[in-house]
């Protein structure tokens, strides 16, 4: 590890006047369980690590209005998982944020931190994108927000503009009853990175979006604006050939992981039965 400069400023101006004096000299310190493994093997070499954890403004907290549910930056992944609101109304997060390393690594990895990696196989991020999360910015200029699909450029990319930090993760509450389900395979159980993830959410009004990770260079998301995925008249033929149309949008790879032929094979199988789980899951109300 090189040696770099240490900041903990204790409010957003603070940490933001940091990020505009140093730009790509400095880099953000969240839970660090990404960015400590960087910093070991030198793939990141910062002049200045900016502390966030003692940022007042977004001290970990989840809160909500009767429209939405808010994620603030520092908010750990087992936070999120124990949080009653995000249970009641997210589930398939919940299920997502388990999935993440191990429990001390939950213990300290922030659910933003997640989606700023960028990892093509990010664990949250199928379930985030089923869920139409936004992301909230801030800057010396201003805020803004993006849509996490927007947000995620590509392999460690993101629409992170020089001196922005993320200061929160917004989810729309429900309109209507729906089941949501994520679902990964990996090389072992335990710690490992997906070969291949996804997260299917099926809503009473018959739409179906579906949103795969580790099959691109960004994780991503459909929809089957047909009605056919909802319905449980639907032939199983039919809906393979809609499945079919929403799994190509994937590019997979190969690589230690698994064969691009593999992946390919287990989208459709995964999906199959996600889908089948959430049609059973609003029958059953």
């Amino acid at each position: 590890m090189l040696p770099f400069s240490y900041a903990r400023p204790s409010t957003l101006a603070e940490a933001l006047a940091l990020l505009e004096r140093n730009g790509d000299r400095a880099t953000l310190l969240a839970g660090g369980t990404d960015l400590v493994v960087e910093l070991r093997n030198r793939s990141r070499r910062p002049e200045v690590v900016i502390d966030l954890k003692h940022v007042a403004e977004i001290q970990p907290a989840i809160t909500g209005t009767d429209r939405s549910l808010m994620i603030t930056a520092a908010t750990s992944m087992t936070h999120v998982q124990e949080n009653d609101r995000v249970r009641a109304y997210f589930p398939a997060l919940v299920d997502a944020a388990a999935t993440v390393g191990s429990i001390q690594i939950r213990n300290r990895a922030t659910l933003a931190g997640n989606i700023c990696h960028a990892s093509p196989a990010a664990d949250t991020v199928p379930a985030l994108l089923v869920y139409n999360a936004t992301v909230n910015l801030a800057s010396t200029r201003g805020t803004r927000t993006v849509k996490l699909e927007e947000f995620l450029v590509g392999p460690r990319q993101t629409a992170l503009q020089g001196g922005e930090i993320v200061t929160s993760i917004e989810l729309p509450l429900p309109r209507e009853r729906r089941a949501a389900q994520f679902a990964r395979i990996t090389r072992r159980r335990g710690v490992d990175l997906a070969t291949i993830s996804l997260c299917c959410m099926v809503e009473a009004s018959g739409r179906t979006r579906f949103a795969y990770g580790a099959v691109g260079p960004r994780p991503f998301v459909v929809a089957d604006a047909t009605g056919v995925l909802a319905d449980p008249s639907a032939s199983e033929g039919a809906k393979d050939v809609a499945l079919g149309e929403l799994i190509a949008h994937a590019s997979p790879i190969s690589d230690v992981r698994g064969s691009s032929e593999y992946r390919a094979a287990m989208l459709l199988v995964m999906s199959r039965r996600a889908l089948r789980w959430c049609i059973e899951r609003l029958q059953a109300g």
